[in-house]
């Protein structure tokens, strides 16, 4: 029988363990986790030895103190068996005189013996809890000054307080993650909060939906249309359809449809449109959402999509760009670049060049192969020459380089600097990102440049857009480069998209496939995608392209195969990108993972690892960013490589971590960290925006049918620069390309450029069996949108 086997309970009640604390190991304060060692005093589970490790999440544990855990023994494969605890107390004192040593202890400063004493034959044995419920108490206490009745108190709630709410919490049915970031968030108050109003919590609380919160409301009684509940389905509809569908408001009837859809999905008690109505309207006077004419937005949201609009227009106001070069000297430059640089730019190009120097503003957009960045580089070659500046950064020293390069990921940024040969960023460093505490750069502090280049401007969304034009000087000319072809941002918004249908903006739209890979059928296979349909020969190989049919069920040997043929020709990982669309099945990103790992990181058990999950992270393994850490300079879907594994024993920090490069910016990641990341040899289409690879190979089956869509797959096959290799089944792809994006998000950006009223004639119908939403809530949002919002500005918002 192995150690493990031997953990067996006396009885059926839940395992526990009691032991006096002797060391904390280790204490993460950011979400408390914590490593302690304790002397056992007494378990229900057959643990023989006298110490024991424990770890969970707990505040600081005090030496000396004696605790109660509840949860389970788990073999680690390196650390041996540790206790998890689920929940834990402390253990008070039971008989009155260990109360009076526990509250005349070094814990509570100021309280002696004699006072000690005084509180317990006045309170008993209970006194403890008492106070904790009813500080008031100590008032009758006599010869106990307020200031130490306080402190007493105060060192009660930080000793007693937190164990308390966790219990609680824990009978409400919240795991100890999310116990412990309820406490961080409400203290000592967290339990009143939630008993008075337990949807705050989808309001504060990441990780918390309306349903979860729905369920805690039932237990406390509040059902039906009680106001806190129409609020948070308000809200938490409001919310996802930004964040999850990408829109950037919902207009009224849609929105009162949906809540009242939500609310009476877990409840048989049906709920009114006037309830609801009522309850908008408040939100409204609260300032938690807006209301213009009949849609309701996120303040955020509303205020980022005016501040743009406002920027947008000033910077469109500066007509000094327009006459600053006689067409003469414009045409001799340009025919001297060409001859320099020994290409010759077509029509549109010269255009694109033109228009950019000669304007404030530029949109400029095509396809793959259309010769964008041949455009970047000679717009900024050509400024240099016409205004007399130096395009090496080593001659600015005491004033700023004029040519500012930015993307919204660091690999599309890397890009820019491979094909112009000067400096490029992140829009986040280009803004100074700082952390909490915001951007250092915004409309009181612009930064500092005369040309700004923006590339891959899709994948901006509404809020990043409104920060970066808020931070631009007057005097600045601004280029906006992308593909409106590819998925939309992932945040809220189609800044670009919306942009270039409003045609306030100076644009041009490459469209002839220049010298860039000349006779590349990837690139021919992109602009037919665009039209809606495949190529002729999709099925028969060309010398960049090819074609392998299977099942669903074939595709992880198919892709195996591919990969190791490709690798025996001496491909790396780094330029082999597998890329699916869903993460669950055998076709999924999780299951190719494992086995792309294998072949390209495998372990014979001698090297390091740590495992995470269902994952293992190996020393030379790809990975992927899975959120925005700009302090770190590393964004959502940047791609690097483990280059480090340290082990607890081997650092001070005493925890596991892991070190990964992103293109040479060395970022640590801590255990608790390792959600961020994750096995990059397959990968997303979304998390490979920005990003291109010598060799991509892309599954594409009906499993993935509710994904498939034209700009999803076309976006997949242009990230392949020399190879792409399709597998799976014909009609998937041509349903696929066929298929066109079926939500379509709903912004205001381009009706308010336009100065178009966005008001549809038909709004969205409501069941005829169903009241009518109220008119009162159509005639407020029309007759004053800012009402309740006198005292509120933009920047409380942002």
């Amino acid at each position: 029988m192995s150690r493990q086997d031997s953990l067996e309970l006396f009885d059926d009640n839940e395992i526990y363990i009691k032991g006096k604390h002797l060391v904390t190991i280790f204490h993460n304060e950011s979400n408390l986790y914590s490593v302690i060692r304790i002397r056992v005093e007494s378990t229900n589970a057959q643990y023989e030895d006298k110490e024991a490790v424990v770890t969970g999440h707990f505040p600081k544990i005090h030496e000396q103190e004696t605790y109660v855990f509840h949860g389970a023994f788990k073999d680690h494969p390196r650390f041996g068996m540790q206790f998890h605890a689920q929940r834990f107390k402390k253990e008070i004192p039971q008989t009155k005189q260990g109360i009076v040593d526990y509250l005349s202890s070094e814990l509570f400063k100021g309280i002696g013996k004699k006072t000690a004493e005084k509180i317990v034959e006045q309170l008993g044995e209970n006194a403890i809890s008492k106070i904790l419920e009813s500080p008031s108490l100590l008032d009758d206490i006599p010869k106990l000054p307020p200031e130490k009745a306080k402190a007493l108190y105060d060192s009660l709630v930080e000793h007693q307080g937190l164990e308390r709410v966790m219990i609680n919490l824990n009978g409400y049915g919240f795991g100890p993650q999310i116990s412990m970031k309820i406490y961080q968030a409400y203290k000592e108050q967290a339990l009143e909060i939630l008993q008075k109003n337990p949807y705050k919590l989808v309001e504060d609380i990441e990780g918390i939906g309306f349903g979860r919160a729905d369920e805690l409301g039932s237990k406390l009684g509040i059902t039906g249309s009680h106001p806190d509940r129409i609020k948070a389905g308000c809200l938490y509809t409001l919310e996802h359809n930004c964040l999850q569908e990408g829109h950037v408001y919902l207009d009224a009837e849609t929105l009162l449809t949906n809540v009242k859809s939500l609310l009476e999905k877990s409840q048989s008690e049906r709920i009114s449109f006037d309830d609801i109505s009522r309850e908008v309207i408040k939100l409204q006077e609260e300032g938690k959402i807006i209301g213009e004419e009949r849609r309701i937005y996120l303040p955020s949201l509303f205020f980022s999509e005016k501040g743009l609009i406002t920027n947008i227009e000033r910077l469109l106001s500066q007509d000094q760009y327009t006459d600053q070069f006689p067409q003469s000297e414009f045409l001799m430059a340009l025919g001297g670049l060409e001859e320099r640089l020994q290409v010759q730019y077509a029509p549109t190009q010269k255009e694109a060049i033109e228009t950019a120097l000669m304007s404030p503003m530029m949109l400029l957009t095509g396809g793959p192969g259309t010769g964008k960045t041949t455009v970047i580089k000679g717009i900024v070659e050509l400024y240099s020459e016409l205004h007399g500046c130096s395009l090496d950064p080593k001659d600015y020293k005491d004033e700023p380089f004029p040519v500012l390069l930015a993307a919204p990921t660091g690999r599309a940024a890397k890009r820019m600097t491979e094909s112009t040969g000067l400096p490029a960023g992140t829009i986040h460093r280009l803004l100074g990102w700082n952390g909490m505490d915001g951007f250092d750069y915004d409309e009181e502090r612009s930064i500092q440049g005369k040309l700004l280049i923006v590339d891959e401007m899709s994948m901006v969304d509404t809020w990043l857009a409104n920060q970066l034009f808020k931070a631009l000087p007057d005097d600045i000319q601004v280029v906006l480069v992308g593909d409106e072809d590819q998925l939309p941002s992932v945040g809220p918004g189609q800044v670009l998209k919306d942009l270039l249908r409003s045609e306030v903006i100076p644009t041009v739209r490459l469209t002839d496939i220049y010298r860039q890979e000349e006779g590349s059928s990837i690139i021919e296979m992109a602009h037919d995608m665009k039209a809606g349909r495949l190529p002729s020969n999709l099925l028969q190989p060309q010398k960049d392209r090819s074609f392998i049919k299977c099942t669903a069920s074939q595709i992880a040997e198919v892709v195996e195969k591919v990969v190791k043929n490709a690798k025996s020709k001496g491909y790396t990982a780094k330029e082999i990108q597998v890329l699916a669309p869903m993460y669950r099945g055998p076709a999924g990103i999780d299951n190719l993972n494992i086995m792309l790992q294998e072949i390209f990181n495998s372990n014979d058990g001698s090297r390091k690892e740590i495992a995470f999950g269902d994952t293992k992270y190996r020393i030379g393994d790809k990975v992927l960013q899975l959120v925005n850490q700009p302090e770190s300079n590393v964004f959502n879907g940047d791609i690097g490589e483990v280059i480090s594994i340290f082990y607890a024993k081997e650092n001070t920090e005493k925890q596991d971590m892991v070190v990964v490069s992103f293109e040479g910016n060395e970022v640590t990641y801590t255990r608790q960290e390792l959600n961020q990341i994750t096995l990059a040899y397959c990968c997303s289409i979304h998390k490979s925006q920005g990003s291109e690879f010598p060799i991509v190979i892309l599954p594409v089956v009906k499993s993935y049918f509710r994904m498939l869509r034209r700009n999803l797959l076309y976006t997949a096959i242009t990230r392949s620069r020399n190879a792409l290799i399709l597998c799976g089944e014909e009609q998937a792809l041509r349903m696929g390309v066929e298929r066109e994006e079926d939500v379509q998000r709903l912004t205001t950006l381009f009706q308010k450029l336009k100065g178009i009223n966005s008001e549809d004639d038909e709004a969205e119908s409501i069941p005829d069996d169903e009241p009518q939403p109220k008119d009162k809530l159509g005639e407020m949002l029309l007759t004053d949108p800012m009402i309740g919002m006198e005292n509120v500005t933009p920047y409380d918002f942002l």
